[in-house]
């Protein structure tokens, strides 16, 4: 049978005005009464209906996402979080991998009638997207934006603090020799996890074995690291930019039967779901994906329902995740 919104004011010990003022994201609601209901909710697997209470609020029912890819497990568990929240909230989630916008500015979701708010997800040509975004009065919010300028309606990652602690590890054990291979420069994300890095070997009066520009990509860091093999000059540790990058690092070592960590420590950021599951597993940066997709989808989901008047942005936390790819420096 189906779980009705009786069913869990019943089982939450709620009224159902209480149950039907979470579900519309009524802000007075008593922080303890919100979250039995959101418990009780996940507990019954109540599915609202969105059709229902879209022709009752005037709206869609509908949230729009523009991400620029799907090869990447950390955009996948930013996007699961946000499907999950949005649907405790009785919206649809409708998803668009995308690069760019159209110079007319065009985009399927980008339409009044379409939907009631529009997430941008770690997005290439952000102006373009605002522009068009604020001309339809449809509100927005963005995750990891290159422009700090854009940063009005955003969450963020510190990605500054990321790069300094992934470096400090390395530094506090006894690495001098350190290379770092950054990703895209067209990311804000490269350059402040750059700038973390060279402030921490500042710090210590340290400067980098090299440091490489190129991609995202585990090629990048195969190729990278084939080159200083061939040459016969290693670091004694780098630090990717991402997980992709290190695994190309860890392969091009393991192809020439150079010992990790044993030889050279790596360290990677993002966590993806295979840096835990390749041996050696691999010392990371994580990017809390469940706190950035719940941060983003409270933000627009106030702005839809006009709570928030004023511009806010969250930076979210990094945090260091120590596994095998790291061992004290054996070269003095």
């Amino acid at each position: 049978m189906k779980v009705s919104i009786f069913d869990v004011a019943k089982k939450s010990g709620l009224s159902v005005v209480t149950v039907s003022r979470v579900l519309n994201g009524v802000q007075s609601v008593r922080e303890n009464n919100r979250k039995k209901v959101l418990d009780t909710i996940k507990e019954l697997d109540y599915r609202p209906n969105a059709a229902a209470r879209s022709l009752a609020r005037g709206k869609t029912g509908i949230i729009g996402l523009i991400m620029t890819t799907l090869q990447d497990s950390f955009f996948d568990a930013v996007v699961k979080e946000l499907n999950d929240v949005l649907a405790l909230h009785g919206y649809f989630l409708a998803v668009s991998v995308s690069t760019s916008i159209s110079s007319d500015g065009d985009h399927y979701l980008i339409q009044e009638d379409r939907v009631d708010g529009l997430i941008l997800l770690s997005p290439v040509e952000e102006d373009s997207y605002i522009l068009e975004l604020k001309r339809r009065n449809i509100p927005y919010v963005l995750i990891d934006n290159q422009k700090p300028e854009n940063d009005a309606f955003s969450v963020t990652i510190d990605n500054f603090k990321g790069g300094y602690e992934a470096t400090n590890h390395l530094l506090d054990l006894g690495h001098t020799s350190i290379a770092h291979l950054c990703g895209s420069e067209m990311f804000r994300s490269t350059r402040e996890r750059r700038n973390g890095f060279l402030q921490a070997l500042q710090e210590k009066a340290l400067t980098p074995f090299e440091m490489v520009h190129g991609d995202f990509e585990i090629e990048f860091g195969y190729e990278t690291c084939r080159k200083w093999i061939h040459d016969g000059n290693l670091p004694t540790a780098v630090f990717a930019g991402d997980d992709n990058i290190a695994l190309g690092v860890i392969n091009a070592l393991m192809e020439a039967q150079i010992p990790v960590p044993e030889q050279v420590s790596i360290v990677g950021y993002d966590d993806q779901y295979i840096a835990s599951q390749l041996r050696p597993y691999l010392t990371t940066v994580r990017q809390p994906a469940d706190q950035i997709g719940l941060a983003a989808a409270d933000m627009l989901l106030k702005r839809i329902d006009g709570s928030m008047k004023r511009a806010s942005s969250i930076k979210i936390d990094p945090k260091l995740i120590v596994r095998e790819s790291t061992v004290e420096s054996k070269r003095f």
